[in-house]
């Protein structure tokens, strides 16, 4: 008899959640292109970041992802995004990590070079989604400045989204942002076990 009233009570429960929640649903009649940042020094924003554009491309949108760091070694994600042809544009803009380059200078003008692609397609209102891939680490480096970003972002048409991932994205960024995600670091086996970089994984 206890479980059959526990049952009923769980039953009733779920049913005040539900009306609540689909009220809450109700309420929510606006649509806004999003600035979404994927920050902090655990694992998966880029990965996060590529599962929006995924979801984009089953939309129909077109996209368009800009690499700012990566680059010298050809990622795994422009391979698995070709079969969807002109809808998206996958630029990778960068030589590699900053300790591999060695040379600020290029890795400015690189960064500057990617920034102007990028804002191409900010401003485009055919692109629904924009992926600024590694922007916040030259942001961190001082290969961008913050207000130019900020100032690009501006012009994004009303309903276009944008994502901009990578640690130490600066507090301005952050405050700009509609959605701020923040990757924890809690293990990596990299770091605990000494285990290289795998494809599909890392890359």
């Amino acid at each position: 008899m206890s479980d059959t009233l526990n049952a009923e009570q769980h039953r009733l429960k779920m049913q005040r959640r539900k009306e609540v929640q689909d009220q809450r649903i109700a309420d929510r009649t606006r649509e806004k292109g999003l600035i979404i940042v994927n920050t902090g020094n655990g694992k998966g924003k880029t990965t996060a970041a590529l599962g929006m554009v995924l979801r984009s491309l089953g939309h129909g949108y077109k996209v368009a992802i800009i690499q700012f760091i990566k680059g010298a070694w050809e990622p795994a994600e422009k391979a698995a995004f070709a079969p969807w042809g002109d809808q998206i544009e996958f630029h990778a803009m960068g030589e590699g990590f900053t300790w591999e380059t060695q040379d600020r200078d290029r890795d400015i003008l690189h960064a500057t070079a990617a920034w102007e692609k990028a804002r191409s397609f900010i401003q485009n209102p055919e692109f629904r989604l924009v992926l600024l891939d590694e922007v916040n680490i030259a942001l961190k480096l001082g290969y961008l400045e913050v207000e130019t970003v900020l100032a690009g972002l501006d012009q994004k048409p009303e309903d276009s989204h944008v994502i901009l991932t990578g640690r130490g994205a600066p507090n301005a960024l952050l405050d700009r942002a509609d959605l701020v995600t923040e990757m924890t670091l809690v293990k990596h086996p990299f770091r605990e076990q000494g285990i290289k970089a795998q494809p599909g994984i890392e890359f």
